[in-house]
């Protein structure tokens, strides 16, 4: 089955359950209309329906690769990176100063979910590209906004973050690439770093990396890194891609997944750079891209399992095997089992989605009145995003595969890619694991007085409800109090028992902002979004209270194993 890009899901979503009215009522948000709005999800939905998703099969079976030192990217990547490029959605919330279309970050996340569910390979470009405009806009110098941003902007060149080195995993703090000055106020960049997504390709004028590394009086840790823009092409005088800076793609990764984007091993030989942002302030700027990213990524995820899901469905409405209960479906859909887990995706997909647009609609109006409380709630559900949506990712596309049974294992059907392409998204941008211990530590570092403004509204909302939907509002309202009390027992835990609880806790809170949203679309079509609301409040929702009891115990059980205990 052709992908379909739902754009009537994210009209509904936009209108009735995330609050994007409030994004477009203010003054620096007004342009986007609902007319507006409506033709981005048109014209993009296109884009990825007719550009992109052809291409997802083409990356897979022609991997990109490392020839004579040229990266040869997948057959048909080049024009569809043009076409993102060159219909403004490399820029769809940048600076119109710059080129940009000056939107929300709510609508860049509902393009980045199609091209993700179109071809996540590719879509990691502009994803990269577009972190690293916001972490320029927001750090960078006047000139280097003036020399990049345009470039970047319209896709002629191409951004990417170079974090990881081979001995620094998830320490940051433990990288050893050198900076050196260069009496011209450039810097001499010298190092290695892996894992480099779009690292290289052979399509755009230009790729621009944004590196960390220390300068010479740097202090150890985090606290002595600084950000620096190193392009593969040094800008000419006319700000034109001119002489080859020295730097190199050593190799390209061989990977479970992801098989059309090139993971590039970089290295850096006193390749001429310049500082972005204050010395030894790098992290500050890098966290501007990386958690643009976060929620990127989740997006990813959440795309994924949107199309895991149209793949299974019209396998199982086209499969015949057994009689069905339901004579009128005589396809597997009809099986209860096939039923539930085609449900199950469905309402998976809603849930996460809506998360992932609610934190968009914080990160907008934090951005738009520059108020405490929407940062606050942003920074809270960027994690969320980040974790749930690609579990929910993996979880989708495994289903997906089981609802193919065999034939799901079997590569040509393509539902084997869904689970090889997402699974990397709980790892890169910071493992789950990280998130999960993000959310119960730097989060809750106000005492969880911005989780328990949400839980607020989570209960005021299913007390509200309970008048139109009882049986639906009851447990809603049940789950939140129950995530409010344990909240107020974790923030009286110590760091390692928090940890130790963290990743149950952060799916909890997943299932409850799902339970809620859920809710909110019934509220609003007493429908199909009623009857898929049913499905996840009364068979998903009930998860919550086994994971709260997970949270609840602690690290003393995990630490009483000794390393002898894990051998034997």
């Amino acid at each position: 089955m052709p992908y379909r890009a739902p754009t009537s899901d994210f009209a509904f979503l936009l209108d009735h359950v995330v609050g994007f009215d409030l994004v477009r009522a203010t003054d620096r948000y007004a342009e986007a209309t609902a007319e507006t709005t409506s033709a981005i999800l048109s014209e993009a939905g296109r884009l990825c329906e007719d550009v992109l998703a052809p291409l997802q099969r083409v990356g897979d079976q022609n991997p990109a690769r490392l020839e004579n030192g040229i990266v040869r990217t997948p057959p048909g990547f080049s024009d569809a990176f043009k076409a993102i490029g060159g219909g403004g959605w490399l820029g769809i919330a940048a600076d119109p100063a710059y080129g940009g279309m000056g939107l929300p970050q709510t609508l860049t996340t509902v393009v980045n979910d199609m091209m993700s569910s179109a071809c996540l390979s590719l879509q990691l470009a502009p994803l990269m590209t577009q972190g690293q405009i916001e972490a320029l806009e927001h750090h960078a110098d006047a000139k280097l906004r003036a020399l990049y941003l345009p470039k970047l902007v319209s896709g002629q060149w191409i951004g990417t973050m170079n974090l990881t080195e081979p001995q620094a995993g998830s320490d940051v703090g433990a990288l050893r690439t050198k900076a050196e000055p260069r009496e011209d106020g450039s810097y001499a960049i010298s190092g290695q770093k892996i894992y480099i997504s779009w690292g290289d390709n052979d399509f755009t004028e230009n790729v621009c990396h944004l590196v960390l590394a220390r300068l010479p009086d740097a202090a150890e840790g985090t606290r002595g890194i600084s950000l620096f823009m190193v392009p593969k092409f040094l800008p000419d005088a006319q700000g034109n891609a001119g002489q080859r800076n020295r730097l190199r793609v050593v190799s390209l990764e061989h990977k479970l997944g992801l098989h059309g984007s090139p993971t590039a091993v970089m290295e850096y030989d006193h390749a001429i750079g310049w500082l972005v942002g204050k010395p030894h302030k790098g992290m500050a700027a890098m966290f501007t891209m990386m958690n643009n990213a976060r929620v990127g990524v989740g997006v990813q995820g959440i795309g994924v399992a949107e199309a895991a899901y149209q793949h299974a469905l019209a396998y199982a409405q086209n499969r015949h095997q057994g009689r069905t209960p339901v004579a009128d479906i005589p396809a597997i859909s009809g099986h209860a089992d096939v039923r539930r887990m085609l449900a199950q995706m469905k309402s998976e997909v809603f849930a996460a989605r809506a998360i992932a647009l609610a934190n968009s609609v914080a990160i907008d109006m934090a951005t738009a009145t520059g108020a405490d409380d929407w940062a606050a709630r942003a920074a809270l559900l960027t994690p969320i995003t980040k974790a749930h949506g690609t579990d929910i990712g993996v979880e989708a596309a495994g289903i997906g595969l089981q609802i193919h049974g065999g034939m799901g294992f079997i590569e040509e059907t393509g539902a084997a890619q869904f689970l090889r392409d997402v699974r990397v998204t709980t790892i890169y941008e910071g493992t789950n694991g990280i998130q999960a211990m993000d959310l119960v530590g730097r989060k809750m570092m106000d005492g969880g007085e911005a989780a328990f403004r949400l839980l607020q509204e989570i209960e005021d909302a299913a007390f509200k409800a309970r008048a139109q939907l009882p049986e639906l509002a009851e447990p809603v309202w049940q789950a939140a109090e129950s995530l409010r009390e344990a909240t107020e027992w974790l923030v009286a835990q110590d760091m390692n028992d928090r940890n130790a609880g963290a990743q149950p806790y952060l799916r909890a809170f997943g299932r409850v902002l799902g339970a809620h949203f859920h809710l909110k679309a019934a509220q609003a079509d007493r429908g199909v979004r009623a009857r898929l609301a049913k499905v996840f409040i009364t068979r998903i929702l009930p998860e919550h209270s086994a994971l709260l009891t997970q949270m609840r115990a602690g690290a003393q059980a995990l630490y009483a194993l000794s390393d002898d205990d894990l051998v034997a």
